[in-house]
């Protein structure tokens, strides 16, 4: 990371992006352990956390990132789709793996676009 508060916008997407990497490897997990029976789906709480640093800070460039984790939670352990226990719906978690690869390529195509400009001002 970027230590200035002035790039923290920077480093606000790098964590993001970081998180929704993430996301997509326990979404693939998730499609993976579809047929294990008595296996929960999983999750990562990442935007909750960045909207609650949001609101408590109000700007991008003071957020405290080390407050932002994506951690990993088992979604609805007590509910399940089949009678082997498992809760993982296929269809669903494809929608979400898609949803979350936009986002993703979203996030990179932001940051290509902020180095690219800052490349351009340091080449004036």
């Amino acid at each position: 990371m970027i230590n200035s508060n002035i790039f923290n916008h920077i480093n606000m997407l790098k964590t993001t992006s970081d998180a929704s990497w993430r996301r997509n490897e326990v979404l693939a997990n998730n499609i993976a352990n579809n047929t294990t029976p008595g296996y929960k789906r999983k999750d990562i709480n990442f935007e909750e956390q960045l909207r609650r640093e949001m609101k408590r800070n109000g700007s991008p460039r003071n957020l405290n990132l080390s407050r932002l984790d994506a951690k990993i939670y088992t979604d609805n352990a007590n509910f399940s789709y089949r009678l082997d226990g498992n809760n993982v719906d296929v269809d669903t978690e494809g929608v979400k793996l898609a949803a979350n690869q936009l986002k993703y390529n979203g996030l990179i195509e932001i940051m290509n676009r902020k180095f690219s400009g800052l490349r351009s001002v340091m080449q004036k």
